[in-house]
């Protein structure tokens, strides 16, 4: 056991098929141990030590950042999906699964985004961790038709069975109102977990939901009088804030930021930058812009960034930017790229 243990080590991630393979083998185990990446810093009155604090797994970045600052100085929070790595065809490692087995609770955002979770809670056995599902009970965007068959097309071709495929939009905490759902069901899920600090967690969600409503004003005071609407990004992720805020999103790709579209799609594309008037390609930091450079190039456009929030890069860590940072930056080149 051993051995192989050693040798799934090596490898930072696992494809789905040796995912399923791995559960197999004894869970006992491939839990001891606990992997540390991304912990929040122990901090405040309560950061004696991280064995008092409550160990909570987050999918990726945005869930990461939405329960640290519910759980605030009560919490020790792992971002499985690391700084820089685009989250949605990441599978767990070992390390990660380890991590799983100590942690009292798991947040992920659902909706489609982590298809890992079910079979990496099942194969948990009784070292499961709670589990919340961030996006339960807001009000869900479909992906489009296009986005859709894109993503059954890869499942088949990877031997899935395509009718499983999700066709919801998963990319909903770009909404600052739907983001308030998730805090609030994280707010839940820390409280049962942790019923002692339901005081904390209660003021908390209310510090951050005002400031999630504030943010929502900012974007409909800054995008509304603005006389352009149309935007044109790396990959189907903008959904949601479009949806609130009036804006038409033409993605280069669907939902996998990391595929290129066909010479075909590259002409729709070109075509509806110059029928709108579109001055700006967006691309985005965990995916080259080369495509998006040679839509621009034909068009006369110029190429800026707008984060997706799927992860941030370690440089933004660094410099302590966080959801409301990045968001109201996406504003800014927004605003820009729209007057």
């Amino acid at each position: 056991m051993s051995s192989i243990l050693s040798q799934l080590d090596r490898s930072p991630f696992m494809t789905r098929r040796g995912f399923l393979g791995l559960t197999a083998l004894s869970t006992g185990t491939l839990l001891a141990g606990c992997a540390s990446q991304g912990a929040a810093p122990s901090t405040g009155p309560d950061a004696a030590g991280s064995a008092t604090k409550i160990k909570v797994a987050a999918s990726f970045y945005p869930m990461y950042d939405f329960a640290s600052k519910i759980g605030g100085d009560r919490v020790d929070v792992t971002c499985l999906v690391p700084a820089g790595t685009e989250p949605h065809e990441w599978e767990p490692s070992t390390a990660d699964m380890r991590t799983l087995g100590e942690a009292k609770l798991l947040v992920y955002n659902g909706a489609g985004m982590e298809h890992w979770v079910d079979d990496t809670l099942a194969s948990l056995g009784g070292d499961v961790p709670k589990a919340v599902e961030a996006s339960k009970g807001a009000d869900l965007l479909k992906l489009s038709a296009d986005a859709l068959k894109e993503e059954q097309e890869e499942e088949q071709s990877s031997g899935g069975d395509p009718s499983k495929v999700s066709d919801t939009d998963p990319h909903c905490w770009l909404s600052p109102r739907v983001a308030k759902q998730e805090m609030s069901n994280i707010r839940d899920g820390l409280v049962a977990v942790d019923p002692d600090g339901a005081s904390t967690y209660d003021a908390n969600y209310e510090t951050w939901a005002a400031k999630l409503d504030a943010l929502d004003e900012e974007f409909r005071s800054g995008l509304d009088p603005l006389p352009n609407k149309s935007i044109v990004v790396s990959h189907e992720a903008f959904g949601y804030l479009c949806h609130d805020f009036g804006l038409t999103q033409m993605p280069i790709e669907g939902i996998e930021a990391d595929a290129e579209p066909d010479a075909q799609a590259m002409a729709k594309i070109v075509d509806f930058v110059k029928a709108h008037g579109v001055k700006t390609i967006f691309s985005e930091e965990l995916v080259s812009p080369k495509v998006a450079q040679s839509i621009a190039d034909a068009t006369g456009a110029k190429v800026e960034v707008l984060n997706p929030l799927e992860g941030l890069s370690d440089e933004e860590l660094a410099a302590g930017d966080d959801y409301f940072s990045v968001m109201r930056s996406n504003l800014d080149e927004l605003t820009k790229a729209l007057s």
